[in-house]
């Protein structure tokens, strides 16, 4: 590794580093070409690692060299405003005396666990003694426990539509619709990071000084209950969907049903009504007949409507 200059003007306005003894963490937070540049001149790195850094289309992977590690993670962020969760891509070098990593934009655990490192010296002392694997191991398992808030508000929106799919005044089929596309993406991140971060746990030992098997157990068994609860979330989104089309299908029926008998009914007074509304002259009409014909022609219609009222209820169609 080619050691960085220390004319602080030379380096990308978004650039952040943190030292402590040997182990420097060198931050890129919205990576540009000047980042790519500043990497190629001071990094001994991959040429195509560092371009799969800027592509938007990389799969999460783990590349083995022999003085570092390259890795590339991705992290589902949910928009509130859009109900959408998109896909952020960060990637990070590890090797012995520095961790590099690139990222679109705010991450939390990255943000968190930098501002505390930057402010607090027992903290860089913990974090940055252990290695630079034990750095990244912080940041990943700071970044998995964040998730659990989105975790969280899926499993309030399933509560929340559970409550409503069974309401008929309440219209739930959009719902429905956006929380299954966010559940889809947010498992085809999980679980390749899943399994990305088994395969980690052996490539990075080699740039950890402590034995980290009792605290990745821990944090894979947040990834699998995460995963397994996307599982969940995946199956009970189905039987929602099903039960809505289902109740969906059985309230068109009963509007239709409704209309129908309605109409069946209204038939006979527009039939009569219109007869009479021809100009030809038939008994109670207004050129020729008399009230008592007028009220045994209305006492007929009320006859039929009744008589199609009760067979509609003998049928279970009202």
């Amino acid at each position: 590794m080619v050691t960085p200059q220390k004319n602080i003007e030379q380096k990308p306005s978004n650039l952040k580093t943190i030292s402590w003894g040997d182990l420097t963490w060198v931050d890129f937070v919205q990576p540009t070409e000047e980042t790519k540049k500043y990497l190629a001149e001071h990094y001994d790195f991959n040429p195509m690692d560092i371009d799969d850094c800027f592509s938007r289309r990389q799969l999460s992977k783990v590349d083995v060299y022999g003085e570092y590690l390259f890795i590339v993670f991705h992290l589902p962020v949910y928009d509130k405003a859009t109900r959408i969760s998109t896909i952020q891509q960060w990637s990070a070098f590890v090797g012995e005396k520095y961790l590099v990593t690139l990222r679109p934009g705010s991450i939390t655990a990255l943000d968190d666990l930098h501002r505390e490192c930057e402010f607090n010296e027992e903290a860089r002392k913990e974090y940055f003694s252990q290695g630079s694997g034990y750095l990244l191991y912080q940041i990943l398992d700071r970044a998995v426990d964040s998730y659990f808030t989105v975790l969280d508000k899926i499993l309030g929106l399933m509560d929340d539509i559970e409550d409503n799919v069974f309401n008929e005044e309440i219209e739930v089929a959009k719902d429905i619709s956006f929380l299954r596309r966010d559940i889809v993406t947010q498992r085809r991140v999980m679980f390749p990071t899943r399994d990305l971060l088994a395969e980690l746990e052996n490539k990075l030992r080699r740039f950890v000084k402590m034995d980290l098997t009792v605290y990745y157990g821990d944090l894979m068994d947040h990834m699998n209950s995460i995963c397994n609860t996307l599982d969940d979330c995946k199956e009970i989104i189905e039987v929602y969907k099903d039960a809505d089309f289902v109740l969906s299908g059985y309230r068109a029926n009963h509007i239709i049903r409704t209309v129908a008998v309605l109409a069946t009914i209204a038939l006979p007074i527009l039939v009569i009504t219109g007869l009479y509304s021809m100009h030809v002259p038939l008994p109670g009409g207004i050129e020729k007949g008399s009230p008592q014909t007028f009220i045994l022609l209305l006492v007929i219609i009320l006859v039929i409507i009744g008589a199609l009222l009760s067979f509609f209820r003998r049928r279970h169609l009202i």
